[in-house]
């Protein structure tokens, strides 16, 4: 080991702990997992189990457990992607990188384990078929990212269905298997599949630098457009569908928004060709799933006020 490769390590060792912490949280990208906990939380009072008074589900130790297994494994999830995706992030993320690469790989393998461990545990708390569930979980997220993310189809479709599988430990534990459920996860899965799309078209020089068979690396970016142009085009489907049950109240305002945004992102797409257009797009849909975890308060106005107490 050189004298600079020395000093590089002396000087991450005597980084202060808050700028390490920051770093992991830039990892684990904790500004996600925490839209992903207010989504289950608010799919749990709203979707899966509108019946329940709001306090109930609040107070729900299961869920509780439930949420934090979902928080350890995602955010494991997002070290052990961070550390197989290093090389390319240095490419396409290259300010991104240097913060992630704060600390070391060594301690974020170890918090990898540690993570996955207690997410495990808690999973445990709540049933075996939980904990096979978040166990079967940790192994796909691995599996991902450690082969399935290099193909362009198992790629693409385990990105988007590892990104809805949280929603479903919540869905399974309480048991609502109406229609409106499966629509709302057609919608929301449509929008993670033309987001992974739109990642891929960000990201495609560091993709091509280390092999990875994405979509847009192994069929270019006029195929990926014309894709992404017919899944948003599908997600009317869930939408119209959608529109047609009374039950869904204030939200129906914000699909008429998203059909809005769809139309002027689709076009956006079309007119885009560098890597910050495509970001100004994954951002636009990154705020059109945002509103539509916010917007699930909107579904029967009666539960603010009546599922109080």
């Amino acid at each position: 080991m050189d004298l600079l490769e020395i000093s590089k390590n002396n000087a991450k060792k005597n980084r202060p702990l808050y700028i390490k912490i920051l770093s992991l949280f830039s990892v684990v990208r904790g500004y996600n997992i925490f839209l992903i906990v207010i989504a289950q939380y608010l799919a749990s009072i709203f979707i899966f189990s509108p019946q329940k008074s709001l306090k109930l589900v609040l107070l729900d130790l299961n869920l509780y457990f439930i949420v934090l297994a979902t928080i350890c494994v995602i955010a494991a999830g997002y070290i052990i992607n961070n550390f197989y995706d290093s090389e390319a992030d240095r490419i396409n993320k290259p300010v991104k990188s240097k913060i992630d690469a704060i600390v070391s790989q060594k301690i974020k393998l170890r918090i990898y384990f540690l993570l996955n461990f207690i997410g495990a545990v808690f999973s445990f708390l709540v049933s075996w078929k939980a904990f096979v569930f978040f166990s079967v979980y940790i192994f796909l997220i691995w599996f991902y990212s450690h082969k399935l993310k290099k193909y362009p189809l198992l790629g693409f479709f385990s990105a988007a269905t590892l990104a809805i599988l949280p929603f479903f430990a919540v869905f399974v534990y309480y048991k609502n298997f109406s229609e409106i459920i499966f629509t709302h996860a057609a919608f929301l899965f449509f929008i993670l599949l033309i987001r992974e799309l739109i990642k891929d078209l960000g990201r495609i020089k560091g993709d091509f630098t280390q092999n990875y068979q994405t979509i847009t690396v192994k069929y270019g970016e006029h195929f990926t457009k014309i894709l992404v142009s017919f899944i948003a085009v599908l997600t009317l489907n869930p939408i119209y569908f959608l529109m047609k049950y009374p039950e869904i109240g204030g939200m129906k305002y914000y699909f008429y928004s998203s059909i809005v945004v769809l139309i002027i992102f689709t076009i956006g797409l079309w007119f885009g060709n560098s890597k910050k257009q495509y970001s100004i797009l994954h951002l636009l849909l990154k705020l059109l799933i945002l509103a539509g975890v916010f917007s699930l308060a909107l579904i029967d106005y009666s539960v603010i006020i009546n599922r109080l107490v």
